[in-house]
Protein backbone atom coordinates (compact mmCIF):
# COMPACT_ATOMS: atom_id res chain seq x y z
CA UNK A 1 0.00 0.00 0.00
CA UNK A 2 1.29 3.48 -0.78
CA UNK A 3 1.90 5.94 1.47
CA UNK A 4 0.46 9.04 1.98
CA UNK A 5 2.77 11.92 1.01
CA UNK A 6 3.21 13.99 3.82
CA UNK A 7 2.40 18.10 3.61
CA UNK A 8 4.74 20.30 2.96
CA UNK A 9 4.69 23.41 4.32
CA UNK A 10 6.69 26.64 3.56
CA UNK A 11 7.13 29.07 6.42
CA UNK A 12 7.79 32.64 6.31
CA UNK A 13 6.75 33.15 2.17
CA UNK A 14 7.31 37.18 1.46
CA UNK A 15 4.96 38.39 -0.99
CA UNK A 16 5.78 41.04 -3.20
CA UNK A 17 3.58 40.97 -6.14
CA UNK A 18 0.57 40.45 -8.12
CA UNK A 19 -0.12 37.53 -10.69
CA UNK A 20 -2.59 36.45 -13.23
CA UNK A 21 -6.09 35.42 -11.45
CA UNK A 22 -5.89 36.97 -8.54
CA UNK A 23 -2.88 35.28 -7.08
CA UNK A 24 0.59 37.22 -5.35
CA UNK A 25 3.86 36.33 -5.97
CA UNK A 26 6.00 35.25 -3.23
CA UNK A 27 9.62 34.13 -2.37
CA UNK A 28 11.27 31.61 0.17
CA UNK A 29 13.77 32.44 2.55
CA UNK A 30 16.26 30.21 -0.04
CA UNK A 31 14.99 32.00 -3.20
CA UNK A 32 11.70 29.65 -4.41
CA UNK A 33 9.13 31.25 -5.76
CA UNK A 34 5.38 30.45 -4.54
CA UNK A 35 2.48 31.60 -5.85
CA UNK A 36 -0.40 32.00 -3.64
CA UNK A 37 -3.91 33.07 -3.56
CA UNK A 38 -5.81 34.95 -0.59
CA UNK A 39 -2.40 36.86 0.13
CA UNK A 40 -1.35 40.27 -0.94
CA UNK A 41 1.94 42.29 -1.53
CA UNK A 42 3.39 42.76 1.67
CA UNK A 43 1.97 39.97 3.91
CA UNK A 44 4.06 36.96 5.16
CA UNK A 45 2.57 33.54 5.27
CA UNK A 46 2.65 30.05 5.70
CA UNK A 47 1.85 28.13 2.78
CA UNK A 48 0.57 24.52 1.58
CA UNK A 49 2.54 23.33 -1.50
CA UNK A 50 0.29 21.92 -4.16
CA UNK A 51 2.49 21.24 -6.79
CA UNK A 52 5.88 22.16 -8.23
CA UNK A 53 7.03 22.96 -11.73
CA UNK A 54 9.25 25.21 -13.83
CA UNK A 55 10.84 26.51 -10.72
CA UNK A 56 8.08 27.03 -9.05
CA UNK A 57 5.39 26.55 -6.46
CA UNK A 58 1.70 26.74 -6.73
CA UNK A 59 0.82 27.12 -2.77
CA UNK A 60 -2.73 27.17 -0.45
CA UNK A 61 -2.40 29.78 2.17
CA UNK A 62 -2.43 28.47 5.17
CA UNK A 63 -1.84 31.22 7.59
CA UNK A 64 -0.91 35.03 7.39
CA UNK A 65 2.37 35.88 9.89
CA UNK A 66 2.27 39.02 9.44
CA UNK A 67 -0.40 41.47 7.84
CA UNK A 68 0.91 43.65 4.49
CA UNK A 69 0.40 47.50 5.39
CA UNK A 70 -1.58 48.06 1.83
CA UNK A 71 -4.23 45.67 2.89
CA UNK A 72 -7.57 47.21 3.40
CA UNK A 73 -11.41 46.15 4.12
CA UNK A 74 -13.24 44.36 0.91
CA UNK A 75 -16.08 46.94 -0.21
CA UNK A 76 -18.08 43.74 -1.70
CA UNK A 77 -19.34 41.34 0.75
CA UNK A 78 -19.09 38.49 -1.86
CA UNK A 79 -15.29 39.58 -2.27
CA UNK A 80 -13.36 36.20 -2.30
CA UNK A 81 -16.35 34.08 -3.59
CA UNK A 82 -17.26 36.25 -6.75
CA UNK A 83 -14.65 36.67 -9.14
CA UNK A 84 -15.52 40.03 -10.53
CA UNK A 85 -13.11 41.65 -8.38
CA UNK A 86 -9.55 39.73 -7.14
CA UNK A 87 -7.86 42.68 -5.45
CA UNK A 88 -10.41 44.81 -3.21
CA UNK A 89 -8.21 43.86 -0.30
CA UNK A 90 -5.27 45.40 -1.85
CA UNK A 91 -5.07 49.58 -1.99
CA UNK A 92 -5.66 51.31 -5.08
CA UNK A 93 -2.40 53.08 -5.12
CA UNK A 94 -0.90 49.63 -4.74
CA UNK A 95 -2.79 48.19 -7.03
CA UNK A 96 -1.36 50.59 -9.65
CA UNK A 97 2.36 50.51 -8.38
CA UNK A 98 2.34 46.73 -9.14
CA UNK A 99 0.75 46.92 -12.46
CA UNK A 100 3.43 49.15 -13.67
CA UNK A 101 5.89 46.62 -12.39
CA UNK A 102 3.99 43.39 -14.28
CA UNK A 103 4.30 46.19 -17.72
CA UNK A 104 8.02 46.32 -17.16
CA UNK A 105 9.21 43.15 -16.03
CA UNK A 106 7.16 42.14 -19.28
CA UNK A 107 8.70 44.34 -21.44
CA UNK A 108 12.19 44.51 -20.60
CA UNK A 109 12.71 41.32 -18.41
CA UNK A 110 11.02 38.67 -20.54
CA UNK A 111 11.00 40.13 -23.60
CA UNK A 112 14.24 42.18 -23.98
CA UNK A 113 12.81 44.99 -25.12
CA UNK A 114 14.96 48.26 -24.56
CA UNK A 115 12.33 51.32 -23.99
CA UNK A 116 13.17 54.87 -24.38
CA UNK A 117 10.78 56.53 -21.92
CA UNK A 118 8.62 54.94 -19.33
CA UNK A 119 5.76 57.16 -18.46
CA UNK A 120 3.29 56.91 -15.25
CA UNK A 121 0.41 54.56 -15.28
CA UNK A 122 -2.62 56.22 -15.48
CA UNK A 123 -5.19 55.12 -12.59
CA UNK A 124 -9.00 55.11 -12.66
CA UNK A 125 -10.97 58.19 -11.09
CA UNK A 126 -12.30 55.88 -9.26
CA UNK A 127 -11.93 51.96 -8.35
CA UNK A 128 -15.72 51.50 -8.25
CA UNK A 129 -18.32 51.69 -10.60
CA UNK A 130 -16.28 52.02 -13.73
CA UNK A 131 -18.19 49.00 -15.93
CA UNK A 132 -20.12 50.29 -18.56
CA UNK A 133 -21.46 46.34 -19.42
CA UNK A 134 -22.41 43.30 -17.12
CA UNK A 135 -23.57 40.02 -17.60
CA UNK A 136 -26.10 38.45 -15.11
CA UNK A 137 -27.59 34.71 -14.90
CA UNK A 138 -30.93 33.75 -13.70
CA UNK A 139 -30.58 30.62 -11.50
CA UNK A 140 -33.09 28.34 -9.65
CA UNK A 141 -30.13 27.56 -7.52
CA UNK A 142 -27.84 29.78 -4.74
CA UNK A 143 -24.47 29.54 -3.98
CA UNK A 144 -23.98 28.96 -0.45
CA UNK A 145 -21.21 29.91 1.87
CA UNK A 146 -19.53 27.23 4.10
CA UNK A 147 -21.40 28.06 6.73
CA UNK A 148 -24.77 28.10 5.21
CA UNK A 149 -23.90 24.32 3.58
CA UNK A 150 -23.24 23.33 7.60
CA UNK A 151 -26.54 24.82 8.59
CA UNK A 152 -28.16 22.55 6.25
CA UNK A 153 -30.00 25.12 4.57
CA UNK A 154 -31.31 24.30 1.03
CA UNK A 155 -29.93 26.18 -2.12
CA UNK A 156 -32.84 26.15 -3.81
CA UNK A 157 -33.78 30.03 -4.59
CA UNK A 158 -34.39 32.25 -7.24
CA UNK A 159 -31.55 34.24 -7.80
CA UNK A 160 -29.62 36.98 -9.85
CA UNK A 161 -26.15 37.53 -9.88
CA UNK A 162 -22.62 35.98 -11.20
CA UNK A 163 -21.60 32.53 -11.31
CA UNK A 164 -18.74 31.96 -8.63
CA UNK A 165 -15.25 30.35 -9.45
CA UNK A 166 -15.74 26.38 -10.29
CA UNK A 167 -19.95 26.98 -9.53
CA UNK A 168 -21.18 27.10 -13.04
CA UNK A 169 -24.17 25.23 -12.08
CA UNK A 170 -25.10 28.40 -9.32
CA UNK A 171 -25.37 31.91 -8.90
CA UNK A 172 -24.27 34.27 -6.37
CA UNK A 173 -27.63 36.58 -5.80
CA UNK A 174 -25.98 40.04 -5.74
CA UNK A 175 -28.20 42.66 -3.64
CA UNK A 176 -25.62 45.33 -4.52
CA UNK A 177 -22.39 44.92 -6.89
CA UNK A 178 -19.90 47.38 -7.52
CA UNK A 179 -18.51 47.36 -10.86
CA UNK A 180 -21.33 49.18 -12.57
CA UNK A 181 -23.00 52.51 -11.72
CA UNK A 182 -26.62 53.45 -10.96
CA UNK A 183 -29.18 52.43 -11.90
CA UNK A 184 -27.35 49.13 -12.39
CA UNK A 185 -28.50 47.87 -9.06
CA UNK A 186 -31.65 48.98 -9.25
CA UNK A 187 -32.98 47.60 -12.44
CA UNK A 188 -31.05 44.23 -11.35
CA UNK A 189 -33.37 43.34 -8.03
CA UNK A 190 -36.42 44.54 -9.26
CA UNK A 191 -36.50 42.79 -12.97
CA UNK A 192 -35.55 39.63 -10.24
CA UNK A 193 -38.72 41.02 -8.30
CA UNK A 194 -41.05 40.82 -10.99
CA UNK A 195 -39.90 37.38 -12.34
CA UNK A 196 -40.62 35.70 -9.10
CA UNK A 197 -43.95 37.62 -8.49
CA UNK A 198 -45.11 36.66 -11.51
CA UNK A 199 -44.17 33.24 -11.05
CA UNK A 200 -41.68 32.44 -13.66
CA UNK A 201 -39.03 29.79 -13.84
CA UNK A 202 -35.58 30.55 -12.99
CA UNK A 203 -32.76 28.55 -15.43
CA UNK A 204 -31.22 25.28 -14.58
CA UNK A 205 -28.22 24.79 -16.04
CA UNK A 206 -27.72 21.34 -15.62
CA UNK A 207 -31.23 20.17 -16.74
CA UNK A 208 -31.38 23.38 -19.71
CA UNK A 209 -34.73 24.56 -18.74
CA UNK A 210 -36.18 27.47 -17.41
CA UNK A 211 -37.81 30.66 -18.39
CA UNK A 212 -35.64 33.72 -17.38
CA UNK A 213 -31.82 33.13 -18.29
CA UNK A 214 -29.55 36.18 -18.40
CA UNK A 215 -29.65 39.84 -18.28
CA UNK A 216 -27.30 42.13 -19.82
CA UNK A 217 -26.91 45.84 -18.79
CA UNK A 218 -25.11 48.52 -20.89
CA UNK A 219 -25.47 52.05 -18.90
CA UNK A 220 -23.51 55.04 -21.02
CA UNK A 221 -22.30 58.18 -19.64
CA UNK A 222 -24.96 60.36 -21.77
CA UNK A 223 -27.55 58.92 -19.50
CA UNK A 224 -28.62 55.84 -21.31
CA UNK A 225 -29.68 52.50 -20.22
CA UNK A 226 -29.54 49.12 -22.61
CA UNK A 227 -31.14 45.96 -21.13
CA UNK A 228 -31.00 43.05 -23.10
CA UNK A 229 -32.71 40.18 -21.31
CA UNK A 230 -32.30 36.24 -22.64
CA UNK A 231 -35.25 34.02 -22.59
CA UNK A 232 -34.50 30.14 -22.10
CA UNK A 233 -38.35 29.50 -23.16
CA UNK A 234 -40.26 30.86 -26.67
CA UNK A 235 -43.54 31.74 -24.44
CA UNK A 236 -44.90 34.95 -25.65
CA UNK A 237 -47.59 34.31 -23.16
CA UNK A 238 -45.32 35.00 -20.48
CA UNK A 239 -42.88 37.22 -22.02
CA UNK A 240 -45.16 39.74 -23.24
CA UNK A 241 -47.02 40.44 -19.23
CA UNK A 242 -43.13 40.65 -17.83
CA UNK A 243 -41.76 42.94 -20.50
CA UNK A 244 -44.79 45.14 -20.02
CA UNK A 245 -43.97 45.24 -16.68
CA UNK A 246 -40.07 45.74 -16.65
CA UNK A 247 -41.05 48.68 -18.83
CA UNK A 248 -43.62 50.09 -16.65
CA UNK A 249 -41.78 49.85 -13.17
CA UNK A 250 -38.22 50.69 -14.94
CA UNK A 251 -38.79 54.04 -16.96
CA UNK A 252 -34.87 54.70 -16.92
CA UNK A 253 -34.51 51.76 -19.13
CA UNK A 254 -34.34 53.49 -22.70
CA UNK A 255 -33.67 50.66 -25.08
CA UNK A 256 -35.51 46.82 -23.59
CA UNK A 257 -34.06 44.18 -25.59
CA UNK A 258 -35.07 40.40 -25.36
CA UNK A 259 -33.92 37.10 -27.39
CA UNK A 260 -34.62 33.54 -27.00
CA UNK A 261 -31.75 30.92 -26.32
CA UNK A 262 -32.76 27.84 -26.33
CA UNK A 263 -29.02 26.50 -27.27
CA UNK A 264 -26.70 24.74 -24.51
CA UNK A 265 -24.84 27.71 -24.00
CA UNK A 266 -25.66 31.63 -22.69
CA UNK A 267 -24.09 33.29 -26.22
CA UNK A 268 -26.05 34.95 -28.19
CA UNK A 269 -23.43 36.54 -31.13
CA UNK A 270 -25.87 33.64 -33.31
CA UNK A 271 -29.03 35.03 -32.20
CA UNK A 272 -31.95 37.58 -33.24
CA UNK A 273 -32.27 40.55 -30.63
CA UNK A 274 -35.75 41.73 -30.96
CA UNK A 275 -36.17 45.61 -29.73
CA UNK A 276 -39.42 45.40 -27.56
CA UNK A 277 -39.32 48.95 -26.34
CA UNK A 278 -36.39 52.18 -26.86
CA UNK A 279 -34.60 52.93 -30.57
CA UNK A 280 -32.60 49.14 -30.25
CA UNK A 281 -29.19 50.20 -29.46
CA UNK A 282 -27.46 53.05 -26.70
CA UNK A 283 -25.20 55.97 -27.42
CA UNK A 284 -22.06 56.98 -25.67
CA UNK A 285 -19.21 59.56 -26.13
CA UNK A 286 -15.65 59.56 -25.77
CA UNK A 287 -14.11 62.55 -26.41
CA UNK A 288 -15.28 64.38 -29.61
CA UNK A 289 -16.54 61.30 -30.87
CA UNK A 290 -20.17 59.94 -30.23
CA UNK A 291 -20.93 55.60 -30.89
CA UNK A 292 -24.17 54.28 -30.97
CA UNK A 293 -23.89 50.85 -29.26
CA UNK A 294 -25.64 47.41 -30.59
CA UNK A 295 -26.60 44.85 -28.04
CA UNK A 296 -23.15 42.94 -29.73
CA UNK A 297 -21.24 45.66 -30.20
CA UNK A 298 -17.49 45.51 -28.64
CA UNK A 299 -17.09 48.70 -26.91
CA UNK A 300 -14.66 49.74 -24.01
CA UNK A 301 -16.01 48.44 -20.65
CA UNK A 302 -14.39 51.58 -18.96
CA UNK A 303 -15.96 54.35 -20.74
CA UNK A 304 -13.90 57.10 -18.79
CA UNK A 305 -10.33 55.20 -18.96
CA UNK A 306 -10.95 54.67 -22.48
CA UNK A 307 -11.18 58.01 -23.37
CA UNK A 308 -7.86 58.48 -21.47
CA UNK A 309 -6.25 55.19 -23.35
CA UNK A 310 -7.67 56.98 -26.80
CA UNK A 311 -5.73 60.46 -25.69
CA UNK A 312 -2.41 58.49 -24.79
CA UNK A 313 -2.76 57.09 -28.72
CA UNK A 314 -3.63 60.55 -29.91
CA UNK A 315 -0.51 62.05 -28.16
CA UNK A 316 1.69 59.32 -29.13
CA UNK A 317 0.24 59.11 -32.67
CA UNK A 318 1.03 63.24 -33.01
CA UNK A 319 -0.31 63.21 -36.36
CA UNK A 320 -0.03 66.52 -38.15
CA UNK A 321 -2.85 66.26 -41.07
CA UNK A 322 -1.14 64.32 -43.64
CA UNK A 323 -0.91 60.95 -42.84
CA UNK A 324 -2.43 57.95 -43.86
CA UNK A 325 -3.14 55.60 -40.82
CA UNK A 326 -3.82 51.86 -40.67
CA UNK A 327 -6.25 50.73 -38.04
CA UNK A 328 -5.54 46.84 -37.03
CA UNK A 329 -7.84 44.98 -34.98
CA UNK A 330 -10.26 48.33 -35.19
CA UNK A 331 -13.28 46.87 -33.51
CA UNK A 332 -16.45 49.23 -33.93
CA UNK A 333 -13.73 51.55 -35.53
CA UNK A 334 -13.21 53.28 -32.11
CA UNK A 335 -9.71 54.46 -32.29
CA UNK A 336 -9.54 55.03 -35.82
CA UNK A 337 -12.80 57.23 -35.76
CA UNK A 338 -11.16 59.27 -33.13
CA UNK A 339 -7.86 60.10 -34.62
CA UNK A 340 -9.56 60.28 -38.41
CA UNK A 341 -9.71 64.22 -37.55
CA UNK A 342 -6.28 64.99 -37.46
CA UNK A 343 -4.44 63.17 -40.68
CA UNK A 344 -5.46 62.21 -44.02
CA UNK A 345 -6.95 59.24 -44.08
CA UNK A 346 -7.88 56.02 -41.83
CA UNK A 347 -7.76 52.37 -43.50
CA UNK A 348 -9.23 49.56 -40.58
CA UNK A 349 -9.41 46.36 -40.48
CA UNK A 350 -11.19 44.10 -38.09
CA UNK A 351 -12.34 39.96 -38.69
CA UNK A 352 -16.17 40.49 -37.28
CA UNK A 353 -18.29 41.39 -39.83
CA UNK A 354 -20.48 43.17 -37.43
CA UNK A 355 -18.37 45.13 -35.68
CA UNK A 356 -17.36 47.14 -39.13
CA UNK A 357 -21.13 47.25 -39.53
CA UNK A 358 -20.86 49.25 -36.34
CA UNK A 359 -18.07 50.97 -37.68
CA UNK A 360 -19.90 52.44 -40.72
CA UNK A 361 -22.61 53.66 -38.89
CA UNK A 362 -20.63 55.68 -36.36
CA UNK A 363 -18.85 56.83 -39.11
CA UNK A 364 -21.75 58.41 -40.95
CA UNK A 365 -23.20 59.56 -37.37
CA UNK A 366 -20.16 61.52 -36.74
CA UNK A 367 -19.88 62.72 -40.42
CA UNK A 368 -16.11 61.35 -40.71
CA UNK A 369 -15.47 60.46 -44.72
CA UNK A 370 -12.40 60.20 -44.86
CA UNK A 371 -12.33 56.62 -43.15
CA UNK A 372 -12.48 53.11 -44.94
CA UNK A 373 -13.37 50.00 -43.25
CA UNK A 374 -12.64 46.44 -44.00
CA UNK A 375 -13.61 43.06 -43.15
CA UNK A 376 -11.66 40.41 -42.49
CA UNK A 377 -8.54 38.53 -40.60
CA UNK A 378 -5.43 40.98 -40.54
CA UNK A 379 -3.21 37.93 -41.34
CA UNK A 380 -5.24 37.80 -44.46
CA UNK A 381 -6.07 41.05 -45.63
CA UNK A 382 -2.70 42.89 -44.57
CA UNK A 383 -0.65 42.58 -47.74
CA UNK A 384 1.37 44.15 -49.85
CA UNK A 385 -1.09 44.74 -52.81
CA UNK A 386 -3.45 45.79 -50.27
CA UNK A 387 -0.92 48.90 -48.79
CA UNK A 388 -0.26 48.70 -52.51
CA UNK A 389 -3.58 49.90 -52.79
CA UNK A 390 -4.56 52.20 -49.94
CA UNK A 391 -0.57 53.78 -49.74
CA UNK A 392 2.01 52.69 -47.64
CA UNK A 393 1.34 53.90 -44.23
CA UNK A 394 2.64 56.93 -42.53
CA UNK A 395 1.25 55.23 -39.29
CA UNK A 396 -0.13 51.71 -38.27
CA UNK A 397 -2.20 51.20 -35.00
CA UNK A 398 -2.53 48.25 -33.75
CA UNK A 399 -4.86 47.18 -30.91
CA UNK A 400 -4.68 42.90 -31.19
CA UNK A 401 -7.05 40.62 -28.74
CA UNK A 402 -4.82 38.59 -26.28
CA UNK A 403 -3.27 36.75 -27.97
CA UNK A 404 -1.13 39.21 -29.82
CA UNK A 405 -0.33 39.51 -33.13
CA UNK A 406 -0.06 36.22 -35.68
CA UNK A 407 3.74 36.14 -36.48
CA UNK A 408 2.78 36.75 -39.89
CA UNK A 409 1.46 40.25 -38.99
CA UNK A 410 4.33 41.10 -37.59
CA UNK A 411 6.26 40.20 -40.55
CA UNK A 412 3.67 42.32 -42.58
CA UNK A 413 4.60 45.22 -40.60
CA UNK A 414 8.46 44.86 -41.21
CA UNK A 415 7.26 44.55 -44.31
CA UNK A 416 5.80 47.98 -44.52
CA UNK A 417 8.07 49.43 -42.89
CA UNK A 418 5.60 52.09 -41.47
CA UNK A 419 7.83 55.36 -39.35
CA UNK A 420 5.74 54.61 -36.76
CA UNK A 421 3.83 52.37 -34.75
CA UNK A 422 1.28 52.78 -31.99
CA UNK A 423 0.52 49.48 -30.38
CA UNK A 424 -1.90 49.09 -27.93
CA UNK A 425 -2.26 45.63 -25.69
CA UNK A 426 -4.43 44.24 -23.25
CA UNK A 427 -1.86 41.56 -22.70
CA UNK A 428 1.69 42.81 -21.47
CA UNK A 429 3.32 39.27 -22.18
CA UNK A 430 1.93 39.06 -25.94
CA UNK A 431 3.08 42.95 -26.12
CA UNK A 432 6.44 42.15 -25.37
CA UNK A 433 6.83 39.29 -27.93
CA UNK A 434 5.95 41.27 -30.73
CA UNK A 435 7.80 43.99 -29.78
CA UNK A 436 10.92 41.68 -29.26
CA UNK A 437 10.19 40.53 -32.76
CA UNK A 438 9.59 43.71 -34.50
CA UNK A 439 13.16 44.76 -32.81
CA UNK A 440 14.99 44.22 -36.03
CA UNK A 441 13.08 47.47 -37.60
CA UNK A 442 12.00 49.03 -34.93
CA UNK A 443 13.42 50.66 -31.00
CA UNK A 444 10.23 51.84 -28.33
CA UNK A 445 10.34 55.37 -27.65
CA UNK A 446 7.87 55.48 -25.04
CA UNK A 447 5.74 53.11 -23.18
CA UNK A 448 2.23 53.93 -20.78
CA UNK A 449 -0.12 51.79 -18.68
CA UNK A 450 -3.50 52.54 -18.60
CA UNK A 451 -5.68 50.79 -15.91
CA UNK A 452 -9.01 49.95 -17.40
CA UNK A 453 -9.90 47.60 -14.63
CA UNK A 454 -9.22 48.31 -10.95
CA UNK A 455 -9.19 45.27 -8.64
CA UNK A 456 -8.56 43.31 -11.23
CA UNK A 457 -5.09 42.09 -12.60
CA UNK A 458 -5.90 43.48 -16.25
CA UNK A 459 -3.97 46.17 -17.86
CA UNK A 460 -3.60 47.74 -20.77
CA UNK A 461 -0.02 49.15 -22.21
CA UNK A 462 0.50 52.09 -25.04
CA UNK A 463 3.65 51.38 -27.03
CA UNK A 464 5.34 53.82 -29.44
CA UNK A 465 7.45 52.43 -31.74
CA UNK A 466 9.89 54.15 -34.18
CA UNK A 467 11.49 52.84 -37.56
CA UNK A 468 15.36 52.77 -37.11
CA UNK A 469 17.53 54.73 -39.56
Amino acid sequence: MARKKKDVILSNVQFFGIADEGKAVGKTDDGQVVFAKGVVPGDSAEILVLKKRKGRIEGLLRAITTYSPHRVEPACQHFGTCGGCKWQNLDYATQLQQKEIVVENALTRLGKVEVGEWLPILGAETPFYYRNKMEFAFSCKKWLTNAEIKSGISNAADVLGFHPAGGFDKVINLDHCWLQPDPSNEIRNTIRSIAIEQGLSFYDVKKHEGFMRTLMLRITTLGETMALISFGEDNPDLRKPFLEEVQRRLPQITTLLYCINLKMNDTIWDLPVHTWSGKGYAEERLGHVVFRIGPKSFFQTNTRQGQNLYDVVSRFANLQGHENVYDLYTGIGSIGLYVAKDCRQVVGIEEVAAAIDDAKINAQINEVANVQFYVGDVRAILTADFAAKHGKPDLLITDPPRAGMHEDVVNMLLELAAPRIVYVSCNPGTQARDLGRLASKYKVLKVQPVDMFPHTHHIESVALLELIN
